[in-house]
């Protein structure tokens, strides 16, 4: 089953890239998520799409609106990645796959077992936006930052 736009996303902690817990609630307090899934750290499409939604960081802010990337890396390979791109934004580590598969984000084959899905989610935790698209990295921030400029209104 995948979340559909209306849903409520269910609360989950996972460890971001040094460590530390993170509570989706807590990602929340501040302003809407967009947590965008990405098959895996360090690969050249994935770099893209993450450093396209770092170079949006300030419109991302001006939405009050914060990115967090999502993988089925390890902490140590996000680690690696936030650091050797500057990411400076969150990026979760999803080793075991149960947030993934709780998205409906899951694939078959196990070379690249997480989908390329963002999902936007507001601070009540319904989901605003999905976009879905394997190949344009650049998407993703961009139809995220529409989707979050159109729920301000």
């Amino acid at each position: 089953m995948s979340l559909q736009v209306g849903d409520t996303v269910e609360d989950f902690t996972l460890p971001d890239e040094t460590g530390t817990e993170r509570r989706l609630t807590e990602l929340l307090a501040d302003g809407p998520v967009v947590l965008f899934f990405y098959p895996a750290a360090l690969t050249a499409g994935c770099t893209a799409e993450a450093c396209h939604f770092r170079d949006l960081a300030s419109e991302f802010e001006a939405a009050g609106a914060r990115p967090v990337g999502i993988s089925g890396d390890t902490v140590e390979k996000q680690q690696e990645f936030a650091g050797r791109h500057t990411l400076g934004m969150p990026l979760l580590s999803d080793t075991d796959g149960t947030i993934r598969e709780r998205f409906g984000v899951k694939r078959g084959f196990t070379l690249a077992p997480t989908k390329r899905v963002t999902f936007v989610i507001g601070q009540d935790r319904t989901v605003l936006e999905i976009v879905r698209s394997e190949l344009r990295m650049n998407t993703h921030a961009d139809r995220a930052l529409d989707a979050l400029r159109a729920a301000k209104g």
